[in-house]
């Protein structure tokens, strides 16, 4: 006959509690022991979501706030480029303009200053406490940047081609292209290095269209933008203003009319000061013709005697 022997598991109370007992100790030393370790505080949590945007070579990291109800968080930025990372044991640098701030972004544009891989990283600040840090998931480059078409205004300045740029940093230069508008025009090209300033691209025929298209060039990546949208300017026929035509036609009437008044005017200044003509007096006109007075007889001189006037007459007598 065969015997079975059934083994049945320990069942014992005094086992059973002391497993218990071990089972609440370990979950406290792995529960409050980071607690003691802190403080007793609760951990800052880190930023989240780290990521650059870069147009123009300007370049911006960004991340996700930590929000604590009534607190206002410091942010710390440290950059790391291929330099530090081969040949200066991994250390990091603070960025210049962004340890601390409390603003959820940083402008590391004067960080980045070579076309190599950087890491960067974020932690965040609350007094004496601070957060672990996070790191950009991948390396940033600068020549991964969005160039954009270049802001233009084109003008005339008289028969000169004008043309003022946007400024977008001493990295830049610009291609500008611009031609007659007409069938089979060709474009000529011109290098421009200066920002926020007109310059003078052709002298322009009368009425003719010009027209004007620049593009972004940075050596420092060796790449370029796209061109931007043409703008073109008409030259106006060389004519007279409408207000020259009336003003040059009223002056022309005025000269025929002054011109003539102002020789009359003259002659009879020139005729009086040097020729002036002088009335006689009533009593110096002779009356009768000189035959007679010559005939006058002797015994008639007395009748012709010539009485004396008084001055207050002969004043009368010569007005």
């Amino acid at each position: 006959m065969f015997q079975v022997k059934l083994s049945l598991p320990n069942t014992d109370p005094q086992i059973i509690l002391e497993e218990i007992l071990t089972s609440l100790i370990m979950w406290f030393f792995y529960t409050l022991i980071p607690c003691l370790l802190i403080g007793g505080v609760a951990p800052l949590p880190a930023p989240q979501n780290l990521s650059v945007q870069s147009i123009n070579m300007k370049h911006l990291l960004l991340w996700s706030p930590v929000i604590m109800a009534g607190e206002i968080i410091h942010y710390s930025v440290e950059y790391q480029g291929e330099y530090e990372s081969l040949y200066m044991s991994h250390i990091w640098i603070p960025s210049s303009r962004c340890s601390p701030t409390k603003d959820p972004e940083c402008d590391v544009t004067d960080d980045i200053t070579a076309t190599v891989p950087y890491n960067l990283r974020v932690r965040a600040t609350l007094g004496s406490k601070t957060s672990a840090w996070s790191t950009l998931k991948h390396p940033f480059n600068r020549n991964s940047t969005i160039l954009t078409p270049p802001g233009m205004e084109v003008t005339k300045d008289g028969f000169q081609l004008v043309i003022k740029l946007e400024d977008l940093g001493p990295q830049f230069e610009f291609f500008v292209a611009y031609w007659r508008k007409e069938p089979g025009a060709k474009e000529q090209v011109k290098t421009v290095r200066t920002r926020g300033i007109p310059v003078h691209l052709e002298t322009m025929e009368p009425g003719a269209v010009y027209c004007v298209k620049a593009q972004a060039f940075v050596k420092a990546i060796e790449r370029h933008s796209a061109f931007s949208q043409a703008e073109c300017v008409k030259v106006q026929e060389e004519t007279l203003p409408l207000a020259l035509t009336l003003f040059a036609f009223v002056g022309f009437m005025l000269i025929l009319v002054v011109v003539p008044l102002s020789v009359w005017k003259m002659g009879q200044l020139l005729r009086y000061s040097c020729c002036p003509s002088v009335m006689l007096p009533d009593t110096l006109k002779i009356t009768n013709s000189p035959q007679k007075l010559i005939s006058c007889r002797r015994e008639e001189v007395a009748a012709c005697a010539t009485t004396m006037l008084s001055s207050e007459e002969l004043y009368r007598t010569w007005i």
